[in-house]
């Protein structure tokens, strides 16, 4: 799965990388901890540009009787998207892009579980997979939310957890915000696991396990000596 990650880039450097002329966001802090149920920063396109705004990371489908449904919707299987009803015709239409520059995962050791940063190699941004929905409470009220998509663990991850987030390679990620692109066969060719020799995963300390906990600390490497 995954349950929480890192965007630390300036918003001119999201905007610059996703070719987004305006936004409503008025800044990006740095956020070295990112938790399910926060407004997250996420790309679209409208059909004729990309955007950048915020979503809710937990999807709650439009057809949804209550918002409760999003704290058990972080995430979504790729392998399954195209049967799920919660799913299904989000990945025709309604894919979205979740920017990080870093993803936790815990790794079972012997008595404990360790929290691991994986980064690219190069430290550079990278777009996870994700789909959206905007879901409209009886008093009229409209909420639009997320879900990260994920998929089998490559060989470094292997080790450390059976499940990775999608990572779109840059030269597809156009392609995955194509509202036009609707071909299954195309798209599940996109949801592939990241290669492996183009990340890297270093120990952090266990405080980020605290959701409160949320400053440079948390992507320091934990030094051999704990």
């Amino acid at each position: 799965m995954c349950g929480r990650y890192t965007i630390t880039v300036t918003l001119e450097e999201l905007m610059l990388h996703y070719w987004v002329a305006e936004t409503n966001v008025p800044f990006q802090q740095p956020k070295y901890n990112v938790a399910p149920g926060q407004m997250i920063l996420a790309v679209i396109n409208d059909g004729e540009k990309n955007r950048l705004g915020e979503l809710k990371w937990g999807l709650v489908p439009s057809w949804a009787e209550t918002m409760k449904l999003g704290a058990k919707m972080i995430n979504a299987r790729s392998e399954t998207v195209w049967d799920k009803p919660a799913f299904r015709k989000l990945i025709d239409r309604k894919r979205c892009i979740v920017p990080a520059d870093g993803f936790y995962e815990w790794q079972q050791e012997e008595h404990r579980k360790q929290p691991m940063r994986i980064v690219k190699r190069d430290r550079k941004l990278f777009s996870m997979a994700g789909l959206y929905d905007t879901w409209t409470s009886p008093e009229g009220i409209k909420l639009s939310t997320c879900t990260i998509l994920t998929t089998a663990p490559n060989a470094l991850m292997e080790p450390i957890h059976n499940r990775m987030p999608v990572i779109l390679q840059p030269e597809d990620e156009a392609a995955w915000l194509d509202r036009s692109l609707r071909d299954p066969v195309r798209l599940n060719r996109l949801l592939q696991p990241f290669p492996s020799e183009l990340l890297e995963a270093y120990p952090v300390a266990g405080a980020v396990g605290n959701v409160a906990k949320d400053d440079e600390s948390c992507i320091a490497p934990l030094r051999a000596n704990g």
